[in-house]
């Protein structure tokens, strides 16, 4: 059976105490990180981080004498884990955002990669060891139809055009909190089934066509 020579490591923090006169609370913090006087420091012994491994080495008392082996990840100090996952997800939610201003549907990468982000948050919840990369992600979906508000405020003159029992009212009556109310109430309460299973017929009709062409070019 092979030994392995291990590293742990906890982060002890320091403090100190000092007083600093300033105008402000946050020119006073500013000139307390500039101070580079230690010497009245203390342990913080009720402050101090996880035991966590730090390095691995094979063989007996080797520490530092080779090649370190890859620590697995659920050994690694728990706060860093999650710090790094954060600029995961902040990545990801920079690329959601950046879909949807364009109008787009997320990509099949971005599903792919956003499911192993939560597999690995629930890992590192569980002191777990991350997941591979990626997880296989669920079957991308597509926008059929986009409900715009602005669009919705060009149509007011044709339907105070026909309708009479709105007589009196013009297109400026009408206040953007109403049509943001109506279009919410529009999008949540109407019935789609029927287009959308148009659509997938339809849909399915063209890549049916599409693997006919590819088997079948002749």
């Amino acid at each position: 059976m092979p030994a392995y020579t291990i590293e742990m490591t906890y982060t002890l923090p320091l403090f100190r105490h000092g007083t600093y006169i300033a105008d402000t609370p946050e020119a006073a913090c500013k000139a307390a990180l500039g101070d580079n006087n230690w010497e009245s420091s203390q342990k913080d012994y009720d402050s101090s981080g996880e035991i966590h491994v730090t390095g691995i080495w094979e063989g007996e008392d080797t520490a530092y004498a080779g090649s370190p082996i890859t620590i697995p990840s659920q050994f690694d100090e728990e706060i860093q884990r999650r710090a790094h996952h954060f600029e995961i997800l902040l990545g990801l939610l920079k690329m959601l955002f950046h879909d949807v201003q364009a109008g787009r549907s997320p990509s099949v990468e971005w599903h792919a990669k956003s499911a192993w982000a939560i597999a690995r948050g629930e890992a590192i919840l569980a002191y777990a060891p991350d997941p591979a990369e990626p997880t296989d992600g669920p079957k991308p979906s597509h926008v059929l139809a986009r409900l715009q508000e602005e669009r919705v405020r060009s149509a007011f003159a044709a339907v105070l055009d026909i309708d009479r029992d709105f007589e009196g009212l013009s297109p400026g009556s009408v206040s953007d909190a109403e049509i943001r109310s109506a279009c919410e109430s529009i999008a949540t309460t109407m019935d789609y089934s029927d287009a959308v299973s148009n659509a997938e017929f339809h849909a399915a009709i063209a890549a049916i066509r599409a693997t006919q062409r590819r088997l079948h070019p002749d």
